[in-house]
């Protein structure tokens, strides 16, 4: 079991950075695939990074490439999720999400435990 608890949206201008953070409880965090999704209003969610249990590899979907780093760090049981460069297209819920099974995917179906969300509004 693996409970995640999300912090640090809030409301940036457009090219203004955020971090979040996820803190996770259960003894399978360290071996756990970690994700970071978003879902903005009318839109499906989608996965903007995940990183593997042991942080050697990463994903990131195009649209974060280069603006977003996700890093995680197993001794505080947390994941990050650091943006930068904001634009307006970025404002969504971003959830974190815990898969203790398999690879890097980037289909939400494939993470097993969800955190709340914490929302993120960029002003243009």
């Amino acid at each position: 079991q693996v409970q995640l608890v999300e912090s640090g949206g809030g409301l940036v201008q457009a090219g203004g950075s955020l971090r979040l953070s996820c803190a996770a409880s259960g003894r399978t965090f360290g071996g756990s695939v970690m994700g970071w999704f978003r879902q903005a209003p009318g839109k499906e969610r989608e996965c903007v990074a995940a990183i593997t249990s042991s942080g050697g590899s990463t994903y990131y979907a195009d649209s974060v490439q280069g603006r977003f780093t996700i890093s995680r760090d197993n001794a505080k049981n947390t994941v990050y999720l650091q943006m930068n460069s904001l634009q307006p297209e970025d404002a969504a819920v971003y959830y974190c999400a815990a898969r203790t099974v398999g690879s890097v995917v980037r289909d939400s179906t494939g993470y097993k435990y969800w955190g709340q969300g914490t929302q993120v509004t960029v002003s243009s």
